[in-house]
Order: C-alpha cells, then structure tokens, then sequence
C-alpha cells in the first residue's frame, strides 16, 4: 500500500486581481490503512486538493508523492497510467452511467485495464458483495436508491484494487442512515485492505469516525482538528 503527501501544494486559477488562491502551500500527509478527513467549508479548497491529490489538476507549484513517485513530473500518458491502476475516485454525484446495470458500471474502469474477462467477472462479483448489493447486481442507477447508488461507486472503486482511495463529499447527498453506511464501508477499505484514504466532508458523522481530521481554510491547511 502508498503513502500520498503533498509539500507547498499551491493551486492559483487566474491572474492578477482576479487570481483564485485555492490551495496557498499545502503540506499533508495520508499513510496506508488510514482514513483522513479534509474539512472546511465551501470554498476553501477541498475540492481543488483532492484533484491535485489525484492528478486530475496539476498544481502551480509544489510536489504530490505517491511513494516515491512525484506525480506533478510525470507525463500524461504515465499520468493517466497511474491514475487508471493506483487511485480510485468516489464522488458525490456517484458518476454511474444510466443505461448500465450495477455490475456493468464495476466493470468500467476494469475494462480500461484491459484485464481478461474471467479475472472482470470474479472482481466485479466480489466488489458487488463486498458492498451489500449482489441481488441488484442487475438494475440500472434509476432502479437504486441513492445509498445504493453510492455504494456502487464504492464497488467501482474497489473492483481496481487501488492503493489510495479518493471521496469527495460521498455522503452529501445521502440520508443519515446511508451516509453511516457509507462511512463503515470506506473504514473498511481502509483498515481492512490497507487503502490509503482521504476524504473531503462537511459531515460531522463522517469526522467523527476518521482516524484524523484536517481543515482547510480558504486554502492554508490548519492544525489538526483532532488526531
């Protein structure tokens, strides 16, 4: 498993008077089998770290690290390869595709690393029951409920087997029920199968049960809310 860590991450959109300060110098750290919180409120770059933290935005300076690799060196093609093979994302807005069942969306991305179709068909089975949702393997996104839904993005992004583990706001749009739900899956990627995980939220139940918190305000990295 990987430890990510950023050092004087900074992310500026814009120039002069109208430049955008997202991140002003980030320096964090997430370690293997832990879950980290990012808190703060909208606005104060949380957003913008977990993208630079995924390669998804390059930063105007700074370093990510994924182990011993700088992501902020490395080329697009190799870029999108580690991306594809180490990190996996799971947002708010779940990002299923609507005409595809569950099962199919879990495929997706194990498409992309062109593994052979016994070796799809077993992960995508064990991300499915590992989430609790085997008997609607078969329903489309508009045939779940929303913590369904979400739960499948998590299968999604266990199906890829990642080292690190990227949420952004995951249980915005769920219930207390489901977001507790969601919460104890992402706790057991991350002290079961040693995924390294950060989590953006506002959520007061997702804090609670982190290992650690960090705020971000308007985007300068705070002490520790609690460790």
């Amino acid at each position: 498993m990987s430890t990510i860590r950023t050092e004087g991450l900074t992310c500026t959109y814009g120039s002069g008077a109208a430049a955008v300060h997202a991140l002003r110098g980030v320096d964090l750290q997430a370690a293997p089998g832990e879950l980290l919180v990012v808190r703060g409120r909208s606005g104060s770059g949380k957003s913008t770290l977990l993208h630079a933290l995924g390669g998804l935005v390059r930063p105007t300076s700074g370093t990510v690290h994924l182990d011993g690799t700088d992501l902020t060196a490395l080329g697009e093609a190799e870029l999108l390869r580690v991306r594809r093979e180490q990190i996996a994302y799971v947002f708010q807005t779940f990002g299923l595709l609507p005409v595809l069942s569950a099962a199919e969306n879990v495929e997706v991305p194990l498409r992309l690393l062109e593994l052979d179709p016994a070796q799809r068909e077993a992960r995508v089975a064990a991300a499915i029951d590992a989430v609790g949702l085997t008997r609607h393997a078969a329903q489309r996104p508009d045939e779940l409920s929303g913590g369904q839904q979400q739960r499948v993005a998590i299968a999604r992004a266990l199906a890829t087997r990642p080292q690190v583990l990227l949420a952004d706001e995951p249980t915005g749009q769920l219930d207390s029920q489901n977001a507790l739900s969601v919460v104890g899956l992402l706790l057991e990627l991350a002290h079961e199968h040693g995924v390294t995980t950060v989590v953006t939220t506002h959520d007061p139940a997702v804090a609670d049960r982190a290992d650690r918190v960090v705020e971000l305000r308007s985007g300068v990295l705070a002490a520790a809310a609690r460790a």
